[in-house]
């Protein structure tokens, strides 16, 4: 049973729950934690348009999609555990990141993880990413899978109730959230070349070029 939207990516979605049912919504939406591009908003609404139809338990819904969510979360999570540290040692210059901004960044998550997790996973496109910073920063997994999993749940009930209450308009759920997404994903670009500049001049404030330079025109005055 296929209503709504009919672009490839949404078509495919929804053949997929149609066909495979419970099963299918686990899946795609761990896919969709684990940071690949398949659209929980396409995924959530629709699963709770077929609820609102007797096809499926908006119940088991919404904690099948909030499951899926915490299992990709943390294959993103060990992924960014294993390979961020390294990466950041290997790479990092390029991006102005040096190991003690690892450091820095475990601190912080030590401190504040909780609440990042937990905010990240309600907000479209960050919610896709948040596992990875919180693998490299080495936050426990236990309190990493607790916070996401309360994020995820909202995010997943909300998104699964509107389809069962709009029944075959579930589509405008997926475009309002769409154009949200869209906001969010510039205000997450323009943030990060923020935040690589900042880091850019203070690594520069901080050269011992700059630093020989500062001396010298404080010398002249």
């Amino acid at each position: 049973m296929a209503f709504g939207p009919s672009s490839g990516n949404t078509v495919r979605v929804q053949h997929l729950i149609a066909t495979f049912g419970y099963l299918a919504i686990l899946l795609l939406m761990t896919v969709e934690s684990a940071a690949v591009p398949v659209p929980s908003e396409v995924i959530m609404p629709f699963a709770g348009a077929l609820a609102a139809t007797g096809r499926f338990n908006i119940v088991a819904v919404i904690l099948l999609g909030t499951a899926g969510n915490v299992i990709g979360s943390y294959i993103a999570w060990a992924i960014g555990r294993a390979g961020g540290p390294p990466l950041i040692r290997r790479f990092g210059k390029y991006v102005f990141l040096r190991e003690h901004d690892l450091d820095r960044a475990e601190a912080w998550f030590d401190r504040r993880g909780e609440s990042a997790v937990l905010v990240s996973r309600m907000l479209p496109v960050v919610r896709g990413f948040i596992s990875f910073p919180a693998g490299a920063a080495q936050m426990p997994p236990a309190r990493f899978g607790i916070y996401t999993a309360l994020g995820s749940l909202p995010w997943s009930a909300g998104l699964a109730i509107a389809g069962y209450e709009l029944g075959k308009r579930w589509s405008v759920v997926a475009s309002a959230v769409t154009k949200a997404t869209d906001i969010v994903a510039i205000v997450v670009v323009l943030a990060l070349g923020a935040g690589i500049y900042a880091l850019y001049r203070r690594k520069r404030s901080s050269s011992p070029a700059a630093a020989a330079e500062s001396g010298y025109g404080a010398g002249r005055r």
